[in-house]
């Protein structure tokens, strides 16, 4: 099992803030849960319809799209971080 947290227009298109999911062992990395996330709903392939402009965190850790995910990791997803 996965925690997943949606933050800002993911967790609008998504429709939840967090859900917990048991994605397939071939999901090994994040790029391989955005991909599985977005065929769960119709949510989910909106808000991963442009998923070069979703950020993530493995265990509040900023990740990359090739950074391994595993069972009982924690994944939040968000939009590009701006500054001012």
């Amino acid at each position: 099992m996965m925690r997943i947290l949606y933050f800002a227009w993911l967790r609008q298109k998504t429709g939840i803030a967090e859900e917990t999911v048991s994605p397939p062992e071939t999901v090994r990395d994040v790029a391989g849960l955005i991909a599985w996330l977005a065929v769960q709903s119709p949510g989910h392939a909106d808000a991963f319809a442009q998923a070069r402009q979703v950020r993530a965190a493995v265990n509040q850790e900023f990740a990359r799209p090739g950074d391994p995910v595993a069972p009982g990791d924690e994944v939040a997803f968000f939009p590009p971080v701006t500054g001012g």
